[in-house]
């Protein structure tokens, strides 16, 4: 039975601020670290030596080539390179090609195994401020087995961004769909806030922002924006809209909407959900819970339009 195989439902792990992780490894060394994805970014784990790999001329170096699977012609990345570690010709055999889904954009990453899958509380999630000391810091947050063993979550956007740069958001044409679009004083005046914890996400945003000559306050999780809002009392009200994650340590998105929703002086600002888990259930989720719009990603450079609409939706 693949490890894959016994998964719940997104909605069932969002409503307790819980998700589930894939375990794996990309190396057979004694000292090899464990990794994780969200199992809802993961489609099923192949044995490599089962498919032909055809190169592609000029590629970045991490892009080995593509596969067909399934009637998709799949880009494989080598993710052990990615992390600075070497395979050797009997582990690259062997090794195995997990499929992955990042806002419908399906990619292979090369990993040595599958370990497990496990179920974590967003608050099991930590983000210590050494993963963010410098710009190329390859790690988002981590958490613990059950023996103890560390476990890390890799910032899966900034390999697409650096490997498949065409994959993410397009940052140079994010003022084309403002052109005739009026914004509101509340917006043009007013601050934004933002919970994001993917480095190339904030990125992408901070230069949308700095686009349209609009104000906004990042958060590195949604717990950090929740007491960020509870410690400005009826400030808030001034808010002209929020964006947030799904996937964040400390609090995921889905609980933030919750609490915003519950909060007398936040309920009524609205909400854009910007996140790379793209599926149905998660769209249907975030609109449930009270959401005002879903962007992914690679459409980042929709969300203000899409916030002006909200905003206009709710005066």
């Amino acid at each position: 039975m693949s490890v894959l195989d016994n998964v719940d439902a997104a909605t069932n792990l969002a409503k307790n601020n819980e998700l589930q992780l894939l375990v794996f490894r990309v190396s057979n060394s004694l000292d090899s670290a464990y990794y994780a994805i969200n199992v809802f970014k993961t489609r099923e784990v192949v044995e490599s030596k089962n498919h032909y790999l055809t190169q592609i001329p000029s590629a970045h170096p991490l892009l080995e080539g593509t596969i067909i699977l399934r009637g998709l012609q799949i880009p494989i990345l080598n993710l052990p390179s990615w992390l600075d570690v070497s395979l050797d010709k009997e582990d690259f055999m062997k090794s195995n090609l997990l499929i992955c889904d990042f806002n419908g954009i399906v990619i292979g990453l090369r990993i040595m195994s599958a370990f497990r899958v496990i179920k974590k509380n967003w608050n099991e999630m930590h983000a210590p401020d050494s993963y963010r000391l410098k710009d190329d810091g390859v790690i988002m947050n981590d958490t613990r087995l059950d023996d103890g063993s560390l476990c890390l979550i890799l910032d899966y956007e900034k390999l697409l961004a650096e490997v498949i740069p065409q994959a993410m958001v397009d940052e140079d044409n994010s003022n084309d769909s403002l052109l005739d679009v009026v914004v509101p004083d509340k917006l043009k005046y007013g601050t934004v806030l933002i919970a994001e914890d993917s480095r190339t996400a904030q990125k992408a945003l901070i230069h949308i922002f700095k686009n349209a000559k609009l104000t906004m306050k990042l958060f590195e999780n949604g717990k950090l924006l929740i007491d960020y809002i509870n410690s400005i009392g009826e400030d808030a009200y001034n808010i002209p809209a929020i964006i947030t994650d799904i996937e964040m340590p400390e609090m995921s998105g889905f609980t933030v909407i919750q609490k915003l929703k519950e909060n007398p002086i936040t309920k009524n600002i609205p909400i854009i959900v910007n996140s790379s888990m793209t599926g149905h259930n998660n769209k249907r989720e975030a609109e449930v819970l009270g959401a005002n719009g879903f962007i992914d990603k690679t459409k980042s450079q929709d969300i203000i339009p899409l916030i002006i609409q909200a905003i206009n939706t709710n005066i």
